[in-house]
């Protein structure tokens, strides 16, 4: 008689008969809660498991993004069977002093280019624009954004993006300067609150006059040490850091060492660099510095092992 052990949904299944399921069940280490299902319907389960297929199924990946960011991420995760778990250690709150921002929008007409790092910063930019005297008929300079996500935010307001880094860093924005003559432009870059000053230093070493304000600042959510302790205390899999601020306030809420025996994703080499410092072990980078190549580092990780473990 077949018998089939299955665990929670997140988890692998096992398929024998009576005489050999429970020694493949010690070998496994598997405990309840558990279904078992007995009779000749266990036959049809490689047609009805599919959902077992799937390349990440039974991995539990904690998404540390913020709240209304975490939604894209988690939803790539899941269709590949992976169980996302949202633990944001970001939340977006509006700049500490919105008069820079203010000043720069109503002196819109006056600036060669405006830059933009972060789709966040596109929407606060416009939110604050949407309360001003001013819109965008304002607007006459050229745009550039650091990578596809920004690009997209831009585009979605029905404006064009004349300039787009080929790396989607701060210095793939830089070289996309390269080539252009900007000596004396005025540059607008709205962004958040702690953020690397290389775009503005190095634009303006090459004599661009730039004004860097405040659309928005990041901070850690009061609930994150609480939700941090809930969810460590049975290990995850894999947690993946889209950014510096999310290790660093993951590092605040539960400590590097929270992360022993879990598998460390970072979203690209800043993220990286932030992580060793703070004395954590980067299992993968993606080399698309995106969330699909995030989940794609992931994934080819994933199946590495899925291979090696049939050797």
């Amino acid at each position: 008689m077949a018998i089939r052990w299955a665990t929670r949904p997140d988890q692998e299944t096992i398929a024998g008969t009576l005489a050999t399921l429970p020694e493949r069940i010690s070998r496994r280490g598997m405990k309840p809660p558990a279904t078992i299902v007995v009779g000749e319907v266990v036959r049809l389960r490689e047609k009805l498991n599919w959902y077992e297929s799937l390349p990440l199924f039974g991995q539990r990946i904690v998404v540390t993004r913020a709240r209304e960011q975490a939604d894209a991420l988690a939803a790539r995760l899941q269709a590949l069977g992976a169980h996302a778990i949202e633990l944001p250690t970001i939340e977006m709150r509006p700049p500490a002093d919105p008069a820079p921002l203010d000043r720069a929008i109503a002196n819109l007409a006056c600036y060669d280019w405006l830059i933009f790092t972060s789709a966040t910063g596109v929407r606060c930019f416009v939110e604050r624009l949407d309360e001003s005297a001013a819109d965008l008929r304002s607007l006459h300079a050229r745009i550039c954004t650091i990578g596809p996500a920004t690009r997209a935010a831009v585009e979605a307001l029905h404006l064009k993006v004349d300039l787009m880094g080929a790396e989607y860093v701060a210095e793939g924005l830089v070289a996309a300067f390269a080539e252009r003559d900007i000596a004396g432009q005025r540059v607008l870059l709205p962004r958040a609150a702690v953020a690397r000053d290389l775009v503005p230093v190095e634009l303006g070493r090459r004599g661009a006059l730039v004004d860097v304000v405040e659309a928005y600042r990041t901070v850690m959510p009061d609930d994150a040490p609480a939700r941090a302790t809930e969810i460590f205390a049975q290990k995850p899999d894999w947690i993946t850091f889209t950014s510096s601020s999310t290790v660093q306030n993951f590092v605040n809420a539960a400590g590097a060492a929270a992360l022993e025996g879990v598998k460390v994703a970072s979203i690209g080499p800043v993220t990286t660099k932030t992580a060793s410092g703070l004395g954590i072990a980067v299992t993968v980078q993606a080399s698309n510095f995106t969330i699909d190549g995030l989940v794609e580092a992931i994934l080819q990780t994933r199946q590495r092992e899925t291979r090696q473990r049939r050797l």
